[in-house]
């Protein structure tokens, strides 16, 4: 009985690491397409690449940690709502 505890919690430490895993390499490729995307969108606005490259670069910094943190937060209600449930 308690060496399953124990083998259960060691199974939700490891699968809660995967998902933080999982959410950051998400946030990246979704970054990369959302920065490639600002990228043209600035440049049929200003017509230059220096200033749009330059846009697309400061924002995919920015908008990785948003993504991260937005996912860890649907996560974190989403856990609490199964615990509710049970």
């Amino acid at each position: 009985m308690f060496i399953d505890y124990l083998y259960k919690q060691k199974q939700a430490v490891v699968q809660n690491r995967k998902s933080h895993t999982i959410s950051l390499y998400k946030a990246v490729s979704w970054r990369i397409i959302g920065s490639l995307d600002t990228i043209f969108i600035s440049f049929f606005i200003t017509g230059k690449w220096n200033f749009a490259i330059s846009i697309g670069v400061v924002e995919v910094f920015t908008k990785i940690m948003l993504f991260y943190l937005h996912d860890r937060t649907w996560e974190y209600f989403k856990l609490r709502n199964t615990n509710k449930e049970s």
